[in-house]
């Protein structure tokens, strides 16, 4: 076989099998240039931390203009690609406004994104300043595009949301949906194979370990055995929850209450109670309350008070 026979090949499984960029009709957003964006948000979100060039306080407004006039550029750009291919009416205005939109919200997602970096300062004892935090916690790197991804998904716009989470997700191994709700607080220790899907609802001051999925129990099939889009398929987690690792919560009616804990490796289908603890005892799943472990911790700290005044 030559190359003109493999070249040959190749141009007639395009027309046979599809999967090209729609090369006479609509170009889809190209990865190279999604990929440049998502590395230009980080800038905006953190100016100083990643340029390859010493970055000053009065060299900041120019900085940021300039980065702003060209994110906005290829924002628009690719927006538009996505409407087009979603076949929107009037996408190249409709895309102008989007992008201005989602650069409007950039100072709020900033300050929710600096929430994130006090909690994984706050969550690892190994941490040794907030700046090593932005600079080599790969969390900060996923949080922060998710938040960016999700407030897209909330305009509307195709195909980008799920781009820019996938560069988050190539260059980390956590994959986050931009759909998901996610409040202040947010960690991920180590944010190796962690899994948050589509539907789920995070509350604030969350923390997760590695290997933790977010998922769903099944899909709800149509009359043509497809699955239907847009149901409620994960779980919510509720205010101030801890989730070791490799720990598997599925299904849209599950919620984790208030104040639990969800012990390493532990497969939950079911509701858990605000306050409580979950782990497996050989091979059942226990799910209690935490107040027996707070009162025996309070009754520990109580006796070891009185050790230490005794000393004094």
């Amino acid at each position: 076989m030559t190359l003109d026979d493999i070249t040959k090949a190749l141009l007639a499984s395009y027309e046979t099998e599809g999967g090209i960029n729609h090369l006479d009709g609509i170009n889809l957003p190209s990865d190279e240039s999604v990929n440049r964006l998502a590395s230009d948000f980080m800038h905006l979100l953190f100016p100083g931390f990643f340029e390859q060039n010493s970055l000053t306080k009065k060299d900041v407004p120019a900085f940021t203009t300039a980065r702003l006039n060209s994110v906005h550029a290829s924002l628009a750009r690719n927006i538009e690609k996505a409407l087009r291919h979603a076949r929107a009416p009037d996408p190249a205005a409709h895309a102008a406004s989007l992008a201005m939109q989602l650069l409007g919200r950039l100072p709020h997602v900033r300050k929710i994104v600096q929430t994130d970096v006090q909690a994984a300062y706050a969550g690892d004892p190994a941490a040794r300043s907030l700046e090593e935090i932005i600079l080599a916690y790969p969390c900060v790197l996923v949080i922060s595009l998710q938040r960016i991804a999700h407030e897209l998904h909330k305009l509307g716009v195709p195909l980008l949301p799920r781009m820019l989470t996938e560069y988050a997700h190539e260059r980390t191994g956590t994959d986050i949906h931009p759909g998901a709700q996610i409040g202040t607080h947010f960690f991920i220790d180590h944010c190796t194979g962690v899994v948050i899907g589509e539907t789920a609802r995070i509350g604030n001051h969350v923390k997760i370990y590695q290997g933790v999925t977010l998922g769903a129990k099944s899909f709800e099939l149509d009359g043509d055995g497809n699955p239907i889009k847009g149901v409620k398929r994960h779980p919510d987690i509720e205010d101030s929850v801890t989730i070791y690792a490799h720990a598997t919560i599925l299904g849209g009616d599950t919620r984790i209450g208030a104040h639990s804990i969800i012990g390493a490796n532990v497969w939950i289908l079911e509701q858990v109670p605000a306050n409580s603890i979950a782990y497996y005892k050989n091979e059942n799943l226990v799910i209690r309350s935490r107040q027996k472990t707070e009162k025996a911790v309070e009754h520990r700290d109580a006796a070891q008070m009185q050790v230490w005044d005794w000393s004094i």
